[in-house]
């Protein structure tokens, strides 16, 4: 869209209010709030803001920042009242002198894909978030219980998940998500919405729209929508398996190859070399809290230990079957990212990875189709090169301080920003008093 498409849009769906939104280092989602008659204006001058109090701009000298809309980012939030419809678009920040603010995670990851598209490359991203939707316990008790008793893809045409689901997709939809399926998971009460595989912009303001949708609609129907990587000990958690592919600027899947046993192509080979290379240290960006090293353990499903393979699902990264006759299906998919990252951060890193991968021309090691990586011990596993993602957030930030290509991805600021933020979370976490710990030591010790 042009300026004049967007006023036009805007006058059609009777918009009354506009939320400018951008990301923190976190990836949650900021908003700068203002009625329809400031769009023209902040289209043409952007909108200013005090960045010093949002997670990564904190610093005194990062307070005066403005705002320029992506105009093409432009979508109705279809749970906001009709009286008072509200719209929003996706923002990058910029400094008061107009250049790009090294510290936005949606602006680092644009220049990114630039860089790549001068390459004569897309990344091309199709992300699948999970979530689970849960039943208030209590007026406060934050203790979760599941919304419903499905598992995976069940199926009840009376099932209340069912239309919760639906009314979902139909928002999302509406958004122009281009949803292509929804289905129960494994867990009481949790779901997976998909939608279409796109740029890798597009697909991180994807996931970040659907998270806030889903939460939206969760509430309006009296459900808290939850995308914690493991809120519930002993099911599976929440994973969020990124496929992703590189396309010429011709719209060719440069990762396929016919004559290939797997159909990848050798740029394909050092792209899943180089992240696999890296996988240690990017994890700390792709599953980036405590909780979510609750879920990357042996028996739920979840990635832990690096590798790949085209049949088997406990590798890291896996190379699903390509569809007959369609070269663009063919793909990795990373299966570590979690709903709970920044996805422009863990895009920037993941893409970091694969790059070095290709430009130091890696082969991975061999696939592990026939293999089942759990059943192994330490010793096998030694013996065929298999290593570990990191056991908790604080392994990951040393693997991560020890990686100068993943840092690099990120630029100065924005890794210094992470890494403060992780870090102070970790020794939030390694002072506090568990429930566990009380029950376990409380009387015994």
């Amino acid at each position: 869209m042009d300026k004049k498409e967007l006023l036009e849009r805007v006058a059609e769906d009777r918009v009354r209010f506009i939320s400018f939104q951008f990301s923190d280092v976190s990836g949650t989602v900021k908003s700068v709030d203002a009625p329809i008659s400031r769009l023209e204006g902040a289209v043409n001058q952007g909108i200013w803001f005090d960045g010093s109090s949002v997670e990564g701009f904190a610093r005194i000298q990062e307070s005066d920042m403005r705002l320029k809309p992506d105009i093409d980012t432009y979508a109705v939030l279809p749970w906001s009242p009709e009286n008072m419809r509200r719209a929003r678009l996706f923002c990058n920040i910029y400094n008061p002198d107009g250049t790009p603010f090294a510290g936005d995670p949606r602006g680092n990851l644009s220049r990114q894909l630039a860089a790549l598209e001068e390459r004569g490359m897309r990344l091309m991203v199709g992300s699948e978030p999970e979530f689970f939707l849960f039943r208030r316990n209590g007026s406060s008790d934050i203790h979760p219980v599941p919304h419903d008793v499905g598992g995976y893809f069940d199926f009840s045409p009376n099932d209340e998940a069912v239309r919760v689901r639906t009314e979902l997709m139909q928002a999302l939809d509406s958004m122009g998500l281009e949803v292509e399926v929804g289905h129960h998971e494994c867990a009481l009460g949790q779901h997976e919405i998909d939608f279409h595989f796109s740029n890798a912009l597009r697909s991180a303001d994807n996931v970040l729209t659907l998270k806030y949708t889903v939460k939206a609609i969760a509430a309006q129907n009296g459900l808290i929508a939850s995308f914690m990587p493991k809120p519930i000990f002993g099911i599976n958690g929440s994973g969020m398996h990124c496929h992703q592919s590189l396309f010429d600027l011709r719209g060719n899947n440069l990762f396929y190859d016919a004559a290939d046993e797997y159909h990848l192509s050798p740029l394909a080979y050092g792209f899943i070399a180089g992240q696999l290379a890296h996988a240690r240290a990017f994890s700390a960006v792709t599953a980036p809290t405590v909780n979510s090293y609750k879920r990357l353990v042996p028996g739920y499903e979840a990635p832990v230990y690096v590798g790949w393979a085209q049949t088997n699902r406990s590798a890291l990264i896996r190379i699903p079957r390509p569809l007959e006759g369609m070269t663009t299906s063919v793909r990795a998919e990373l299966r570590c990212p979690d709903p709970s990252c920044n996805p422009y951060l863990a895009y920037s890193s993941m893409l970091a990875a694969a790059l070095d991968g290709m430009k130091q021309q890696l082969t991975p090691p061999e696939p592990l189709n026939d293999v089942n990586v759990y059943e192994l011990s330490r010793e096998e596993r030694q013996n065929l090169n298999i290593v570990e993602l990191p056991g908790s957030l604080r392994e990951a930030l040393v693997e991560l301080e020890k990686d100068s290509v993943i840092q690099q991805a990120l630029g100065e600021t924005l890794y210094n920003a992470f890494r403060r933020a992780k870090w102070a979370e970790w020794e939030r976490y390694r002072l506090d008093v568990t429930d566990w710990e009380l029950a376990r030591y409380l009387e015994t010790a």
